[in-house]
C-alpha cells in the first residue's frame, strides 16, 4: 500500500460504469432513490443498491432515510466538480443511435451541474459576465466587482447568497467546451433566477437545460449574446 492509496482508492469506485453513470445522474444536485438510479443506470435494484453502498462507503454519495425511502445524492460539489474534470480528458462520446445523437446535443448545449448552468450556454453566459465587466477573470477563481453587484441588484438577485464571497467566486472547467463557467453559490443564484424569469426551463432529458421563446431574446438583450447561435 502506496500513500496515495486513497486517489486509487477513490478512482476505482469511480472507474466502474455502472457507479460512473449514478455519479453522472446525481451531477445536478438532485437527491434520487435507489430505483430511479437503477433505471437510470440499466440495472437491477439489487445491483444498484451494491453500487450505492460502496459509493456511500468512499464518501462519494450521502444518503438520507425519509419513512419507507432512501434518498441519494452527491456528497457534495467537488464530486460534481471531479466528474467533469474527468469527462474533460476523456475521449470522445461515440453516439450509435439518433437518440444518443439527441441527448448528447441538448446536454453539450445547457444543463445542470450541481444546480448550476453548464455547457455552452453556461460557458457562453460567463463569458458575458466578464466580457461586460461584471466579473474580473483572476485565473484560478472570478471576482464580482462593484458593476457587477450592481447588475445583480438590478437582474434581482438581492441581497447575495450568505456563501458567496465576492473576492474568490469559483469555476469548473466545462467538459463540452473546454473553457471555465461560473460555478458555486452565485452561478446557482443566477441559473434560478433565469428560470423564474422563465427564460429557461428543464428540458426533457435529465440535466438538460432549454431556452424558452422568451429567453431567445431576452437572453440577448441582457447579456449582448445570441444564445440560438451557440
Amino acid at each position: 500500500m502506496t500513500m496515495y492509496s486513497n486517489i486509487s482508492s477513490t478512482a476505482s469506485l469511480i472507474g466502474d460504469p455502472t457507479r460512473t453513470t449514478i455519479l453522472i445522474a446525481l451531477a445536478d444536485g438532485q437527491a434520487l432513490t435507489a430505483g430511479e438510479l437503477a433505471t437510470l443506470s440499466g440495472v437491477s435494484p439489487q445491483t444498484a443498491s451494491a453500487h450505492l453502498a460502496k459509493l456511500v462507503e468512499g464518501s462519494l454519495i450521502s444518503v438520507e432515510v425519509q419513512g419507507r425511502h432512501r434518498y441519494y445524492k452527491l456528497a457534495g460539489p467537488e464530486v460534481a466538480q471531479v466528474m467533469e474534470a474527468i469527462a474533460v480528458v476523456s475521449p470522445p462520446v461515440k453516439v450509435r443511435s439518433l437518440r444518443q445523437s439527441s441527448h448528447k446535443k441538448a446536454l453539450d448545449y445547457a444543463r445542470t451541474c450541481y444546480d448550476h448552468l453548464a455547457g455552452k450556454l453556461g460557458v457562453a453566459l460567463t463569458e458575458a459576465l466578464i466580457e461586460l465587466g461584471y466579473l474580473r477573470d483572476l485565473g484560478e477563481f472570478y471576482q464580482l466587482t462593484d458593476k457587477g453587484k450592481q447588475w445583480l441588484r438590478e437582474f434581482g438577485i438581492h441581497p447575495l447568497p450568505k456563501k458567496v464571497n465576492p473576492e474568490a467566486v469559483p469555476l469548473h472547467i466545462d467538459w463540452t467546451v473546454r473553457k471555465h463557467h461560473l460555478a458555486g453559490p452565485l452561478a446557482i443564484s443566477i441559473t434560478q433566477r433565469l428560470i423564474d424569469l422563465g427564460w429557461v426551463e428543464k428540458g426533457a432529458i435529465r440535466r438538460s437545460i432549454q431556452l424558452t421563446n422568451l429567453g431567445r431574446s431576452a437572453i440577448g438583450n441582457e447579456f449582448m449574446f445570441d444564445p440560438t447561435t451557440l
